[in-house]
């Protein structure tokens, strides 16, 4: 008997049904004390928002411990954990409530971000860095990003940071693999 292979799947669109859940956003209460926004909006490769994407972000705390506690899918107020996931909303754009993290083990301090989006045969993994202190050198993975590292940058604003995501095209972000992990 021959055996082929099946056909791919892609991730989306479901998120909206089956992921968010109450406080997700929220890593931390919005007016706690030192809670930023990051935020942005999701495009596809011609520029378009995209109103059905996912992200998911896991980050240190502000001194640069990255946290394992329970908590992060039933939000209890008080306890950071590191990890939320915000869906996008029709015009493309999401944000969390959250604390700037603190750089890791002499790293510069970054946003983990895992995107699920429709039409993807997997998620995409990249990072978000803030913004560079003057005098800061890049770390090896923001350096072998050579001329698009920019596109791992956040810019900060009146509310905290913005992080773009764009899937294709003209400024695509960086996009990371990791072993045993299928990008394709």
């Amino acid at each position: 008997m021959t055996r082929s292979a099946t056909p791919g799947q892609t991730v989306g669109p479901f998120f909206h049904y089956a992921l968010p859940y109450p406080g997700d956003r929220e890593l931390v209460p919005p007016g706690t004390a030192g809670a930023v926004l990051l935020h942005g909006t999701v495009r596809d490769g011609d520029g378009a928002a995209i109103p059905d994407a996912l992200l998911e972000i896991w980050q240190a705390d502000p001194d640069g411990r990255v946290l394992q506690r329970a908590g992060s899918l039933r939000r209890d107020g008080f306890t950071f954990t590191g990890f939320g996931r915000a869906a996008t909303d029709a015009s493309g754009r999401y944000s969390f409530s959250t604390l700037v993290p603190g750089a890791v083990e002499g790293g510069l301090p970054f946003f983990a971000v895992t995107v699920f989006a429709r039409g993807l045969l997997n998620r995409l993994f990249t990072r978000a860095y803030l913004p560079l202190a003057d005098g800061a050198e890049p770390d090896a993975l923001l350096r072998s990003a050579g001329d698009r590292a920019g596109t791992l940058l956040c810019v900060a604003d009146d509310h905290g940071f913005r992080f773009d995501v764009h899937l294709q095209g003209d400024g695509e972000t960086v996009f990371l693999s990791y072993p045993g992990h299928r990008g394709d």
